[in-house]
């Protein structure tokens, strides 16, 4: 699902708060669509906090989310997923004992119309199966994971699971895919990978918001940059801007060279 337009995903004065901790604090942001937009800060800068309240996971405490110009902010994760927003998550959640394709057939879920008793009963839920996996196969294909379909998805190494994952996401025709650290364990070839995986799903039409500690991959892939410290945003701006922001080296990059820093964890 593609889309034109300024704005995709606006956030205005957007707060999270557990008690007194303000995981994320009075937080505004625009994402425009056809771009790969990071979102970086120190570890328990409010990032995750920030993705898992943008996909309904978390209830917000202030502020408002806005999706192609709709209201989402008290919308259900399921009803955020219809209206095109699609995540991954930091730790895995894959069914391990599921193949990998029924894995990604899951992320079709909230547009389907079939039970289980349905789809056995009705030649019309059999055919909706049957588009299902057929979409399911070739966000495999997309992912480069044609051939392990069949496998458990338990089976798989660290990186592949990643993989399906995204696949998944994919499966429910996002607008917008957040990405929760996708590159964290992978190897650099894997990494290498991921980046053109990113390059081809902005190139589908698919907005991407990434959530990334690997400082190469964010400043070299990235269109945007918004940068958390302590909930709150201390800096927003292209990968040059950010980069020679002092706010931005002080808190989070340190004095080196950011293409080359080392994230915090």
């Amino acid at each position: 699902m593609s889309v034109t337009g300024d704005v995709l995903l606006a956030v205005d004065g957007l707060s999270k708060h557990f008690g007194g901790v303000k995981a994320v604090d009075d937080v505004s942001l625009e994402i425009a669509p056809g771009r790969i937009c990071s979102l970086i800060g120190p570890n328990g800068s409010g990032k995750s906090t920030l993705i898992n309240v943008l996909s309904g996971l978390y209830g917000a405490t202030r502020g408002s989310i806005s999706l192609l110009g709709q209201d989402i902010t008290r919308r259900r994760p399921d009803e955020r997923v219809r209206l095109g927003l699609a995540r991954t998550f930091q730790n895995i959640r894959l069914f391990k004992g599921l193949s990998v394709l029924e894995n990604v057939m899951t992320g079709q879920h909230c547009r389907t119309s079939s039970g289980l008793f349905r789809a056995l009963l009705h030649p019309a839920s059999r055919r909706e199966e049957a588009a299902t996996r057929k979409r399911a196969l070739r966000e495999l294909e997309f992912v480069g994971l044609p051939d392990v379909a069949a496998a458990p998805a338990g089976s798989l190494a660290y990186g592949r699971q990643r993989l399906v994952e995204i696949a998944r996401a994919l499966a429910s025709d996002p607008t917008l895919l957040l990405l929760d650290e996708p590159a964290a364990g992978l190897n650099p070839h894997e990494t290498e990978a991921l980046d053109r995986t990113l390059r081809q799903i902005v190139g589908r039409g698919i907005t991407v918001l990434l959530v990334e500690h690997d400082m190469n991959l964010v400043m070299g892939v990235s269109d945007h940059i918004t940068v958390l410290n302590f909930g709150r945003k201390i800096s927003a701006g292209t990968p040059e801007q950010v980069q020679a922001d002092p706010g931005v080296i002080e808190a989070y990059l340190g004095t080196g060279d950011a293409r080359g820093a080392d994230a915090q964890r």
